[in-house]
């Protein structure tokens, strides 16, 4: 699958020929890093992708914001239009997460069918009743043992 950014000074394939999963976050940093009512990630092996080819990091800025529990979030953008291309997360060690999230707009024939539903609590639109979703993080994401598991809202 192809990205592309708005300019098209960003374009390269995914690690994979499909995401390992595909999520809507409802949270307030989503909503504002989307400008939008939620923020689509298609989560990828990082394997293939990272370390980035120096060509690629030259025209990509990256701007590193605090996390929960300690962690980072490294956010990946183009230098010529802005748009946001991918995140990855780095554990409170430093070390990084396996997997790296690629914004669904910049995927080129993604598959939308099956996106998950998380921080629904914070959802400011309807979720389709039939959606798998979270009030916060599912359990694969790595979240608090108190807020785990499905729940619907």
């Amino acid at each position: 699958m192809n990205i592309r950014c708005q300019c098209g000074s960003i374009s390269f394939q995914t690690p994979t020929s499909a995401p390992i999963s595909l999520y809507h976050c409802h949270c307030t940093e989503c909503r504002k890093q989307s400008s939008s009512a939620f923020g689509t990630s298609a989560v990828f092996p990082a394997q293939g992708l990272f370390p980035l080819s120096e060509e690629l990091k030259s025209k990509l800025r990256c701007w590193t914001r605090p996390a929960k529990e300690g962690r980072t979030m490294d956010c990946y953008f183009c230098k010529d239009c802005g748009v946001r291309i991918m995140h990855r997360i780095r554990e409170a060690d430093g070390q990084e997460r396996d997997t790296v999230s690629i914004k669904g707009g910049v995927i080129q024939d993604l598959c939308w069918d099956g996106a998950k539903h998380i921080y629904t609590r914070s959802a400011v639109v309807e979720i389709p009743p039939d959606a798998e979703r979270w009030e916060t993080t599912p359990e694969i994401m790595g979240d608090r043992p108190q807020s785990r598991g499905q729940a619907r809202d």
